[in-house]
């Protein structure tokens, strides 16, 4: 009989119910050798806990997540709260000898992630960052393409995450406005592109980049006054050149206007190209050279049970993985790792490094010049 995973999941907004459905998809769908359960949920009150501990299905409930830490019964700690509380949630977790799953971005800046990785590994302990469109089957289709040669050497990457949940100026202030949770955008959105392209082409070397806040104050509340200045960046833009000699350019925002799930790239190789956009996450568009004359183009691959982890869900091709089956993936993999199966990427020192890239966007942007990521974190 499988041992259990008894989960303790901290917040229950969108990502935190994310993580709990993900929770019970994910041995509903795969032979797991653990049995991930999530026992007890922490949120900002009592009430809150209780109230979304009662709508999840999660047996316990608290309104202090010290406690959450403390609960000798708990393997995993799930992190899904605001940026700026993941280190002091992740570093008492470490402590108390748990394994700590974490929602991206891991911390403020590549320093607290720095911090949080080598705490974790001088403990021994395993650690999880959700980038879960990583996980999504088109994903890594696209890098077992790259990596067998297909589309040859990688030339040029164009990646974007574009969404508009900022755009309106009636927007009220909120925690991903104050600057001690870390960047605007670029961390908020870029992050999950920079993931995607280091996952896929490899390690950014050096950038320059531009930021821009494009509204500059927003009310405390909806129509409401006073206000407040806005000192994160609404948008993004950098050019970068990776490791292996392709370069191209990164973009983040939160202000494009009629994007929802713009996170896309295309790869332009010696060979070929692809072009994969989360917007149409299970379609991915390959062209290959030495097609015939009059007959050269992109050909569209739907996903489907060829490719990883899709025939778990359904066996027919075209019928349309979704978010929410990407996350339970994503903690199926966590699952596997922590029953001592695969190691699990991206753990903290990978989150680490794609945040020194975004402190590498930070820094270039103020002083106006080429950064190396070495010269980061």
């Amino acid at each position: 009989m499988s041992r259990p995973l008894r989960i303790g999941l901290v917040g229950s907004g969108f990502m935190g119910r994310s993580h709990a459905l993900a929770w019970r998809i994910a041995p509903a769908v795969f032979e797991l050798p653990v049995r991930p359960e999530v026992v007890v949920l922490a949120d900002r009150t009592e009430e809150l806990a209780t109230q979304a501990a009662r709508q999840l299905g999660v047996a316990r409930a608290t309104g202090d997540w010290r406690d959450l830490i403390r609960d000798p019964e708990i393997d995993l700690v799930d992190i899904t709260t605001p940026n700026a509380l993941h280190k002091e949630m992740a570093m008492a977790a470490i402590e108390a000898g748990k394994a700590v799953y974490c929602e991206k971005p891991l911390a403020p800046t590549a320093t607290d992630a720095r911090d949080m990785a080598e705490a974790a590994e001088n403990a021994g302990l395993p650690t999880f960052v959700g980038f879960n469109y990583l996980r999504n089957p088109m994903t890594r289709l696209a890098r077992d393409l790259v990596s067998s040669g297909e589309i040859g050497e990688p030339w040029s990457f164009r990646g974007i995450h574009a969404e508009d949940y900022m755009s309106d100026p009636g927007v009220p202030w909120s925690w991903r406005l104050d600057p001690a949770g870390g960047a605007g955008a670029i961390a908020d959105l870029g992050s999950h592109i920079v993931a995607m392209a280091r996952f896929v082409v490899g390690p950014i070397e050096e950038l320059v980049a531009d930021l821009d806040t494009v509204i500059p104050e927003r009310a405390i509340t909806r129509g409401g006054a006073p206000v407040r200045p806005v000192e994160v960046d609404d948008q993004a833009r950098a050019l970068v050149r990776f490791a292996n000699g392709a370069a191209g350019t990164i973009e983040a925002s939160w202000v494009s206007t009629g994007r929802k799930m713009h996170l896309a790239f295309e790869l332009t190789g010696s060979k070929g190209s692809i072009v994969l956009n989360m917007e149409r996450m299970n379609e991915l568009r390959l062209f290959v050279k030495g097609q015939a004359a009059g007959r050269a183009g992109f050909v569209e691959i739907p996903a489907g049970p060829e490719h990883a982890d899709y025939a778990a869900f359904c066996p027919a091709p075209g019928h349309q993985l979704g978010f929410n089956e990407i996350k339970a993936i994503e903690v199926k993999d966590i699952a596997l790792a922590m029953a001592d199966g695969p190691t699990f990427r991206p753990d903290f020192r990978e989150a680490y490094e794609v945040q020194r890239v975004v402190d590498a966007v930070l820094l270039s942007a103020r002083e106006r010049r080429w950064v190396s990521i070495d010269e980061v974190g």
